[in-house]
């Protein structure tokens, strides 16, 4: 029975080492392949979506409604669901709203995957570990280009805010950070990188010239009074949206759905479990002797891309895009060599996480038990708290800088 046993281990040692060899192949490594492909799934989405674009609607009427100085929040018939985004998405959606329906779609699916990916490309990875997150995020890319969504958008506001602090740029950070945030809220969160910026000044001078221009700019379509009363009326219809996601099978797919819906409790506040995780949050901040160390920069980005879906009830299975780059982020971060347990997680992450929303994952237990209780955080969250951890606990030093240091403190305190 050993002798089996050990057979088949080395049978599947073997295949793994095989199937291993043959994705290092230079082909998947290959950054026109990697172009090529991120070209290919907005195309792709589109092709499928050539008769149910119901979200694409949504957003192109933005730009209509706002010329023609309709309720921006209000149901029309030609889609069902309301919008939930700023005025000022009118003018983002503008380019694309004036062609034709489905090659405006086109060219909108192209335009999110192209920013995605050029933010990922201008950080100062390494080639391998850059790759791989092209290739570990293109099947939640997809899930999101399905749905049209600008959450693409916003993990690429938020790497490029991080990229432009790290490159002393504060004016263009502050400004990704008040088009996420005058879009979609989300974008607020890259203030978290306010304490690695070494002009902090100019960044809030930069964020509240931002905040006025992009308030009044899309006045230029309509006018002063009717965008003013748009603005009210979004805060409003936040407020609704939150509470029609409670338990919601398509909204709320966070943490805070996930111990919703598994508990059946409406009566207690989210604010349980968001005081919390603020505080958790907020801890890697006091180990000011490693902001020196660009992974423990990086480290916070993981941080914050999994932080501003896990804790929102607007999350959806589309908003996993923002979730999954910072995932990629956590595992390459670390200076030192990831453990077996950590491959596990990812794994963990990928299965249940991104392909828990496709076909290729059993019917019954997606719509029965994953869906039902926002079980695609689940993966996530366990990432996140480990990466919470580590930046409380271990030594982000370069490991030359270590091994050369016979007084440098252990990686792990």
């Amino acid at each position: 029975m050993n002798g089996m046993n050990d057979g088949m281990k080395n049978e599947v040692m073997t295949q793994l080492r095989r199937f291993r060899a043959f994705l290092q192949k230079p082909f998947f490594s290959d950054g026109r392949t990697l172009f090529g492909l991120w070209l290919l799934l907005p195309v792709i989405a589109s092709l499928l979506k050539i008769s149910k674009h119901n979200n694409y609607l949504i957003f192109r009427y933005v730009f209509w409604h706002t010329i023609e100085q309709k309720p921006l929040y209000a149901a029309y018939d030609e889609y069902w669901d309301t919008n939930h985004y700023g005025p000022f998405f009118s003018l983002v959606i503008a380019p694309f709203a004036l062609l034709p329906g489905w090659v405006g779609m086109l060219f909108w699916h192209i335009a999110l995957s192209l920013c995605l990916y050029y933010a990922i490309r201008r950080l100062p990875f390494p080639h391998r570990k850059r790759i791989f997150l092209y290739w570990f995020c293109a099947h939640e890319l997809l899930t999101a280009l399905f749905m049209s969504q600008f959450n693409i958008a916003v993990a690429a506001i938020v790497i490029a805010t991080f990229y432009c602090i790290e490159k002393e740029k504060e004016f263009w950070a502050a400004c990704f950070v008040m088009l996420g945030t005058f879009v979609k809220l989300y974008g607020i969160v890259g203030l978290a990188f306010i304490f690695f910026s070494r002009h902090k000044t100019k960044f809030v001078l930069s964020l509240l010239l931002w905040a006025a221009v992009m308030f009044a700019a899309p006045m230029l379509i309509s006018s002063p009074d009717y965008i003013v009363s748009q603005y009210a009326d979004w805060w409003e219809s936040l407020s609704a949206k939150n509470a029609e996601n409670m338990f919601s099978g398509y909204q709320n797919i966070s943490l805070l759905g996930m111990v919703r819906k598994i508990s059946g409790c409406a009566a207690y506040s989210d604010l349980w479990l968001i005081v919390p995780a603020l505080l958790l949050f907020g801890l890697p901040y006091l180990r000011r002797e490693q902001y020196k160390y660009a992974s423990f920069r990086y480290a916070l980005l993981a941080s914050v891309l999994l932080f501003v879906v896990l804790f929102s009830t607007g999350s959806e299975s589309s908003s996993y895009i923002i979730a999954f780059a910072g995932v990629g982020y956590w595992y390459w971060s670390a200076p030192w060599k990831r453990s077996e347990w950590d491959v596990a997680l990812m794994v963990f992450a990928f299965v249940l996480t991104s392909m828990s929303a496709s076909d290729l994952f059993p019917a019954f237990v997606r719509k029965e038990i994953v869906r039902p209780y926002a079980l695609k955080a689940l993966p996530c969250f366990v990432i996140w708290l480990k990466l919470v951890y580590e930046m409380c606990r271990m030594n982000y030093a370069p490991v030359e800088e270590e091994a050369t240091d016979a007084g440098a403190e252990a990686r792990c305190r």
